[in-house]
């Protein structure tokens, strides 16, 4: 996708969280009776806003630099920095003359309501799409290249246990989960024998790295229409064929078709191909599975030329069937919890493995460059790999507003619990200087992380 469309979908993922995180700080300060003076999306330095309008005693306005968002509650030390209530009797609307206990909400307030929009978009999937299955008796394509090729996994290879424990479907076989796992093995079945691969400590940096997982079920290259007045209609190429070798290379997978002929724009090639004759009379032809047809069918060999776009005229007949099983509300809204739970622990997990040292820093973070591309790609996909692209970013967002850091809501957390327990405040000197560290540190990680976008792309 082009520059402006990047962008586009880049400010629109930053909006939705960053407003929807605000939000929970905004209503938790509001049901305390708390002044809100301003609620900002984007941020406004130097005064610079694309709008503004008070509404009683708030200021909302859309920043320049959408690259964040705040809300500055009366009498909290934030990232505003401000210092006008310095010296002054704290006052009933002002966030420091609350009890500690509805201060340590209203921090928690943003992280709440980011776990609350992941919940609901998985919950919302599930309800309206059910639980997707893909049976793991499909064998394994592996991409050249790929972890899993690195770890002696093959095309062909059908995946059985994983951590010791059986998969019943690909969904199960390449949970997120795993990949945090302190250790990660698969046992697989390759020409009647088991065998066990071991993955890589620093898996995830890895797949993060060559920007894809490298493994799926194997789509065969099952032809679902053949166009007219193009070189395989020409050839004598006909709807169901199950194209088996491309000169003389045998070929599995749809992927290896597509290109070998991209590969040979304007050259002859030889098509080795199979086709079942019952599914011209009369059967139908979603009974007729590529495993019939690689057994059962009659073989043809025909030389065929791709036009100059590398294009022989055909389109692939989807073989591999997913199943769905629709879910009542009350299913949905556990398998949408459970979902969420599952993400934010492998969210801690990968964190864990990163400041451990067991992934590369560099290549497992991710600044506004890298999250606009890949929010470009997921919306490409279509508006569910967006939405599941939100709800990843949102629990990310979450857990990294989680860490004691001074400027995050996990640092102000800590400072008010602090408070709580000497049953004083700590000096305002005190509390602004812990600020401008934590601000000055943010700025830096935040540099160091558009640095590494741009060098590492």
């Amino acid at each position: 996708m082009d520059v402006l469309s990047t962008t586009f979908f880049f400010i629109i993922a930053i909006f939705i969280l960053v407003t929807t995180h605000e939000l929970g700080h905004f209503l938790t300060a509001k049901l305390f009776g708390m002044r809100v003076d301003k609620f900002y999306i984007g941020f406004d330095f130097f005064n610079l806003r694309l709008w503004q309008k008070t509404i009683g005693e708030t200021e909302y306005g859309l920043g320049l630099f959408p690259l964040g968002g705040y809300v500055k509650i009366a009498g909290m030390v934030d990232e505003s920095l401000d210092t006008n209530f310095q010296g002054e009797e704290p006052q009933p609307w002002e966030f420091r003359a609350k009890p500690v206990w509805q201060r340590l909400i209203v921090l928690a307030g943003g992280v709440g309501m980011n776990i609350i929009l992941a919940a609901t978009i998985f919950i919302g999937i599930t309800l309206a799409l059910g639980e997707s299955r893909t049976s793991i008796k499909n064998p394994a394509f592996v991409e050249k290249g790929s972890v899993f090729e690195t770890m002696g996994i093959k095309t062909g290879d059908l995946l059985q246990l994983a951590n010791s424990k059986r998969v019943e479907s690909w969904e199960e076989a390449l949970d997120p989960a795993l990949f945090t796992a302190r250790s990660l093995h698969y046992t697989l079945l390759r020409d009647e024998k088991s065998i066990t691969v071991d993955a890589p400590a620093n898996i995830l940096s890895t797949i993060n790295e060559k920007k894809s997982l490298g493994i799926r079920p194997i789509v065969p290259p099952v032809i679902d229409e053949v166009l007219k007045k193009m070189p395989a209609s020409n050839a004598g190429v006909v709807p169901g064929a199950l194209i088996t070798a491309i000169n003389d290379t045998a070929v599995t997978d749809w992927t290896e078709v597509v290109g070998i002929i991209s590969a040979n724009a304007n050259k002859p090639i030889t098509l080795t191909w199979k086709h079942l004759k019952r599914s011209l009379t009369g059967q139908k032809d979603q009974k007729i599975t590529a495993a019939a047809i690689r057994t059962e069918g009659q073989t043809f060999v025909t030389t065929v030329v791709p036009n100059s776009s590398g294009k022989i005229g055909i389109s692939l007949k989807q073989t591999i069937v997913s199943e769905r099983r629709k879910l009542s509300l009350p299913e949905s809204i556990v398998s949408g919890v459970n979902q969420t739970w599952k993400m934010s622990a492998m969210t801690v997990q990968g964190f864990a493995k990163i400041f451990t040292g067991q992934e590369d820093f560099r290549k497992s973070v991710g600044g506004p460059i890298k999250i606009a591309k890949i929010a470009s790609q997921s919306a490409e996909q279509g508006p569910v790999s967006f939405l599941y692209f939100l709800s990843m970013l949102s629990l990310s967002l979450a857990i990294i507003n989680m860490l004691p850091i001074p400027a995050l809501d996990g640092g102000q957390f800590v400072l008010n619990a602090i408070e709580g327990i000497i049953r004083r405040e700590m000096p305002f000197e005190l509390k602004m200087r812990i600020q401008q560290v934590g601000m000055a540190l943010l700025l830096g990680l935040f540099a160091y992380i558009l640095v590494n976008d741009l060098l590492n792309p």
